[in-house]
């Protein structure tokens, strides 16, 4: 079996600690940690890149300058940022239920990060290749929406649950459409295992294949992402900041780095399930990988700061009435042709 770079690393590392371990569980515990806090690194690094992306891109699109105070360029913009919401008060309602309430931003992140095992980063180089990685990734990403309705309900405020709730609304709209949408890329592969589904991108990506599913993918993952023009998780004019209002400093921060880390893992899958994977000519797969996945966020990027925000109703039946309808039509036109070619040859 042939591996990439980032495959050939960790059997490196791997061959290193048992080399000085022994084949033993103190060995594969090591490695199992190795490779949770190599997920983590991965997580925060991005956001510290993709805080600096967001600010450089809406400079751009919107003829302003940007961060270009701190450090050169503005680079340690978001570090400031990061030692601001540390030194900030952590404030905590009056009647809030204080367990549930300061749980809900750590319980937030876990789902964020748990979808990156099964993401294949390069040939190879997969943490969990699980035969069902596609299920595993819609379930993850469905505990989310518990998390917004167990922090709007916990704050006692009316703000809060109203935001949450709208958030449910919102999350659970979109799910739906990004079922739809992925299972046609299912029925093409026949196979729900992430790496089997990169494979099968060989000759031709699948945004080519599925392009209806593709557009259908991307309008819900901004959705799910609570990115503009669906950022209705949070309302100055309605609901204030939604399930977020009532936290601050580091707990706030957490929600923060939660929508990135969302972000990051839908430009992911993007790129896994319609754009070849690592696949590509010339360089390592993980150059691929990484220049594919900028490229998605770069898209989302571009969307959020053109676009103007929706209002919940318009976004509801954007996603029921429009959005559901062509995901379903697109599996009927996949079965078809699926049949078709099976049966010419």
């Amino acid at each position: 079996m042939h591996t990439g770079l980032l495959a050939s690393l960790a059997a490196f590392i791997t061959g290193l600690i048992e080399s000085l371990l022994g084949h033993g569980f103190a060995a594969q515990l090591i490695m199992v940690l190795l490779e949770i806090i190599a997920i983590f690194a991965v997580i925060s690094l991005a956001v510290i890149i993709q805080v600096y992306m967001e600010r450089r891109i809406c400079g751009f699109i919107q003829d302003r300058l940007g961060p270009n105070r701190v450090g050169p360029f503005g680079l340690l913009q978001t570090v400031a940022d990061m030692i601001k919401l540390m030194s900030k008060e952590d404030i905590v309602p009056e009647k809030a239920n204080r367990l549930l309430w300061g749980m809900t931003p750590m319980l937030l992140f876990i789902p964020a990060a748990l979808v990156y095992a099964v993401f294949p980063f390069d040939e190879g180089a997969i943490f969990a290749d699980i035969g069902i990685g596609v299920f595993f990734v819609m379930a993850i990403m469905s505990q989310g929406v518990l998390m917004f309705l167990i922090g709007g309900y916990a704050s006692e405020d009316k703000y809060s649950f109203m935001g949450a709730m709208r958030a449910v609304a919102q999350m659970l709209s979109s799910e739906i459409p990004i079922a739809f949408s992925i299972l046609a890329v299912v029925m093409v592969t026949g196979s729900l295992r992430m790496s089997d589904i990169v494979s099968a991108q060989t000759n031709v990506w699948f945004v080519c294949v599925q392009p209806l599913a593709f557009i259908i993918f991307i309008i819900a993952m901004l959705m799910e992402t609570n990115r503009t023009p669906f950022d209705l998780v949070e309302g100055e004019a309605e609901i204030i900041a939604g399930p977020f209002t009532e936290y601050s400093g580091m707990r706030w921060a957490l929600f923060f780095l939660a929508e990135y880390a969302n972000l990051l893992a839908a430009a992911i899958l993007t790129v896994t399930l319609f754009l070849g994977g690592w696949q590509g000519p010339f360089l390592p797969g993980i150059i691929w990988f990484i220049i594919k996945v900028l490229i998605v966020i770069f898209i989302f990027m571009w969307i959020r700061w053109t676009f103007p925000r929706t209002r919940i109703d318009q976004m509801m039946a954007l996603s029921w009435k429009v959005l559901l309808p062509l995901a379903l039509f697109n599996i009927m036109a996949t079965g078809i042709g699926i049949y078709i070619y099976k049966w010419i040859y």
